[in-house]
């Protein structure tokens, strides 16, 4: 006498089937953001280029400005890994790389109240590249033709802290959620 599988997957009924197959909807979006991170690299190469060739006649300023361009796009690209990898395991389906040697350390225990944290962080830093190239530009501020204005730096640093404030309310409400399921499991 055959006993059942226990670990074969549970029969859906055709609603549950179709609910739960619409995850595959997201594929496109992931591929749609791969193409997005192919063109940032494009953009990194493009910007190398010009930090290389005008090494020699830029200024120390220019080169800072250029070279925290270039970290822009690396931490661009970075948030892109996390959103693709992580929303496609957290979302979609599972990658099955537990054992591979490129796996990356965060993948191990991602969820959507992780993610949400690590994008949170990310895009402080993103936002902080920005406010820090423009601290570094502004020393023509308020003059003729100038790309800045004393508003719009103003506004930049407020949305910047506002960032920062939003990514430790998002931290605070992820560890007090984990409290609470803690002490449920206790009781």
């Amino acid at each position: 006498m055959n006993k059942p599988d226990s670990s074969a997957a549970p029969k859906l009924g055709p609603l549950s089937t179709l609910i739960f197959a619409s995850r595959w909807l997201q594929l496109p979006l992931y591929l749609g953001l791969i193409l997005a991170q192919c063109v940032y690299v494009f953009l990194f190469m493009k910007e190398l280029w010009h930090l290389i060739a005008g090494a020699n006649s830029l200024t120390e300023q220019l080169i800072m400005l250029l070279v925290l361009g270039l970290i822009d796009v690396v931490m661009i690209s970075n948030l892109l890994v996390m959103v693709i990898v992580g929303g496609y395991e957290t979302f979609v389906s599972r990658l099955n790389l537990q054992g591979h040697p490129d796996q990356p350390e965060w993948l191990s225990h991602v969820n959507a109240s992780v993610l949400k944290v690590k994008l949170a962080m990310a895009i402080i830093g993103i936002s902080s590249i920005h406010l820090l190239k423009t601290f570094i530009a502004i020393g023509d501020l308020g003059a003729p033709g100038s790309r800045f204005t004393e508003a719009g730096v103003m506004w930049q640093t407020i949305i910047h802290t506002i960032f920062i404030l939003s990514a430790i309310g998002i931290a605070w409400t992820d560890k007090l959620m984990a409290q609470s399921v803690a002490t449920s499991k206790k009781h």
